[in-house]
This record gives structure tokens, C-alpha cells and sequence, in this order.
């Protein structure tokens, strides 16, 4: 099991996360940031999950509550006024750490080898780490990210959400040095949730399940919803169930349209021989240009998510949901 820190804003997609990373990692904490929702519910929320499966062994740290430089923006409209709409939770009957979440991450990369960081909300904390200790950087066995997109966004036609938040907090990481494997909007709309997927939740009938469920009957809202956040932890855990892109990702901080922008060098994967095939049906994988090829584009800094076993993904959730009492 790979020794985990999750840093997350739950929200509904960061539920299964936390979910994933408790079954198949060694989750060695939680740390919060305000995102989808504001500071307080976001760690209430986690707790929360983490009573509902059994795990209050893992210890929750409250980090920063928003960016240091904009004011905090909340996806209240996607996750409800908690930050986690949907299922009726009692309040968590333990409380967060009393230690900062920064003060954790640095203490724990720093003193604890092969630590992987999986981030699902915006990048405050990791950024925040970073600076107090730039050597977390060089600690890191490698940082998940849940952000981004390879050529879209979804907060603005060019920001996901987590990045737009603070884009100055995601351009200190993306310039770390940090090895980076980032999972986008472009990716994590190849997960769909649905009816189908939410009765089979329901059906398991265990407290997990059933919880699950409830939470995709409000974030789908009798539609398809995509689980972003639960892409990340997976890739981590099954690492066969990605496709991925070694790119140059940069991060737009001043664009009038485009701020909080991935700005992700595709030009890589253009050659003389061929472009890129796209299309969602082709089998092939892009880690390097192709061998003879004239090399394009700015040199890689992030491991880009292109593609998604969704059968794969929907198998080790169900089976995952389904091990819990």
C-alpha cells in the first residue's frame, strides 16, 4: 500500500476519494482546504465519510480556509449549501486535528519516506507546503492532482473549478518540480454517473453503499454527473486503468477569459508523421514521442491524464463500496 496524504474540499466526488484512498492506500491523514465548500463543512464532511466507513483512525487537519491572494470561491451550487448535500449525517462525533494542515503535510513528507500526495481541491495547502518547505517537493514520492484539463475547463470555457480557485497556488506547484499526474476535466467526463451506476451503489445495501447512493441522487440530480475527484485515487491505485500524456503544463494567472487556465502543450504529440488521434476509441498511449520523430512542444512537467478504463474504474469502486461492514 503507498503511504497517502489526501488533500480535499468534500464535496461529493472527494467522498469516494476518501473512500478509495481508506480501502487501497495507506492513508496516513486528511488534510482540508475550503473549495466546494467553505473550511468548516468541508472538514465536517470528511470526518463525516470517514465515520460512515469505519475508518476514525485516520486523523482530519483543517488547512486554509481559501487563497491568500482572491477572495474564495465555493461550488455551493454543485454541492449544496454543506458542501456535501444529500445524505442525512448525524454530526461527526470526533474533531479535527488541532494542527494546521500545512504543518502536517511538511512534517510528514519530511520525516516519512515514499509519501504521495493526492490533491482534489484547490492547490492552497500543497502550494502553502511548498513554500514553508521547498524540499517537500524533492520529499514527494509524487503528487495526484484532480484539476485542470487538458484543452478544457469547466468553471470557465478554459478553468476547472479546483484550479480557477488559485491559480497562483497551482502555477508555485506545476513550477515545483514535483512529479505531477494530473487528472482533468478532459479525462474525468469519460466517468459518468448515472441511474444504473447509483441503483448498483443502493443494491450493495451496506451502510457504504447506500451512502454513496444518496450522495449521487443529489449531485446528479436525476442526470449524469462525472465522479472527477475518485479518477485521481485510482490512477494512483491501478495505475493500468489511465492512459497518459508526458506534457508541458503551465498555468494562465492573467488572462481576462482564460485565468486559472491548464495551458497544456499538446504540440508533443503532433509529429511529422502523424497528429494525435483524440478520438476516445483509439487504443494508443502517448508517454513519449515517437522514436525518429522531431521532439515539439516545451519539455514535460506533468503526466497528463488522457484516457479512462471506465469498466476498470467501475469495477474496483463497486468492489470497493461493497468491502465495507
Amino acid at each position: 500500500m503507498k503511504k497517502v496524504i489526501l488533500d480535499c474540499d468534500p464535496g461529493h466526488d472527494d467522498a469516494f476519494a476518501i473512500m478509495l484512498a481508506a480501502k487501497h492506500c495507506d492513508l496516513l491523514g486528511v488534510t482540508t482546504v475550503g473549495g466546494n465548500g467553505y473550511l468548516e463543512n468541508v472538514t465536517r464532511n470528511a470526518l463525516s465519510v470517514l465515520e460512515v466507513i469505519g475508518r476514525t483512525d485516520v486523523p482530519v487537519y483543517p488547512g486554509h480556509a481559501g487563497p491568500s491572494t482572491v477572495p474564495l470561491v465555493i461550488a455551493d451550487n454543485v454541492h449544496g449549501k454543506s458542501g456535501m448535500d444529500g445524505p442525512k449525517l448525524d454530526p461527526p462525533k470526533r474533531k479535527p486535528e488541532t494542527k494546521h494542515g500545512v504543518d502536517f503535510i511538511v512534517d510528514t513528507v519530511m520525516n516519512t519516506d515514499g509519501v504521495t500526495l493526492v490533491a482534489t481541491g484547490p492547490l492552497t495547502n500543497i502550494a502553502s507546503a511548498i513554500n514553508k518547505e521547498p524540499k517537500v517537493a524533492e520529499r514527494a514520492e509524487a503528487l495526484y492532482i484532480m484539476g485542470g484539463g487538458a484543452y478544457c475547463g469547466n468553471w470557465t470555457p478554459a478553468a476547472e473549478f479546483n484550479i480557477y480557485v488559485d491559480p497562483e497556488a497551482a502555477y508555485k506547484v506545476f513550477h515545483s518540480g514535483i512529479p505531477i499526474y494530473m487528472v482533468g476535466v478532459n479525462l474525468t467526463r469519460q466517468c459518468p454517473v448515472n441511474k444504473d451506476l447509483i441503483e448498483e451503489l443502493r443494491g450493495l445495501g451496506n451502510r457504504a453503499g447506500v451512502f454513496g447512493a444518496e450522495l449521487m441522487d443529489f449531485f446528479a440530480g436525476g442526470g449524469d454527473a462525472h465522479l472527477h475527484d475518485a479518477c485521481a485515487v485510482a490512477w494512483l491505485i491501478d495505475p493500468s486503468l489511465v492512459d497518459s500524456a508526458y506534457l508541458h503544463v503551465d498555468i494562465e494567472l492573467n488572462g481576462s477569459l482564460t485565468r486559472g487556465m491548464t495551458v497544456t502543450d499538446l504540440r508533443t504529440l503532433q509529429t511529422n508523421e502523424r497528429d494525435v488521434d483524440f478520438d476516445l476509441g483509439s487504443p494508443k498511449k502517448w508517454d513519449d514521442p515517437p522514436v525518429g520523430s522531431p521532439f515539439r512542444g516545451q519539455a514535460p512537467n506533468t503526466h497528463v491524464g488522457m484516457r479512462l478504463d471506465f469498466p476498470g474504474f467501475r469495477k474496483l469502486l463497486i468492489e470497493t463500496m461493497a468491502s465495507y461492514d
